[in-house]
Formats: C-alpha cells, structure tokens, sequence
C-alpha cells in the first residue's frame, strides 16, 4: 500500500520541519530511523511512491503513524 500524494505533502513538512528541530541531517536521522538515506529524502520531497511501513516507520520517531485510507 502506498500513501497518496495530498497526504504526502502534509507529511513532508511534519517529518522535515521536525528532523531540523532535532538538528539533524538527513543521513543521521535516516540511521537513528532504521531507514535508507533515500528513504527520507524521497519523503522530504513527497513522493508518494513509497510504501506505508517505510512511512510508518519514519513517523514512528514522532508518536505517530498512519493508517491505511479506504477508498470507495
């Protein structure tokens, strides 16, 4: 399952804005995630081409996650 697109912008700003109150690099908070360094840039420029884990997991160092949309 991916994320969508109008979700991914929202969630681009959180994780960056967040990420640089930490003061963190990109490859430093993509090693204290447990994700690939292209994971978090591909989520800082919101490209929705990734999957929920990946996201899920990024979000996890925040308290938070997200769930799958149903779609009708």
């Amino acid at each position: 399952m991916y994320v969508k697109a109008y979700r991914m912008t929202l969630i681009a700003d959180f994780v960056k804005t967040r990420r640089k109150q930490l003061k963190l690099t990109q490859e430093e908070f993509a090693a204290k995630a447990g994700v690939a360094l292209t994971v978090i840039r591909k989520i800082e420029q919101g490209k929705e081409n990734l999957s929920l884990s990946k996201v899920n997991q990024v979000l996890q160092m925040f308290g938070k996650v997200l769930g799958p949309v149903n779609e009708q």
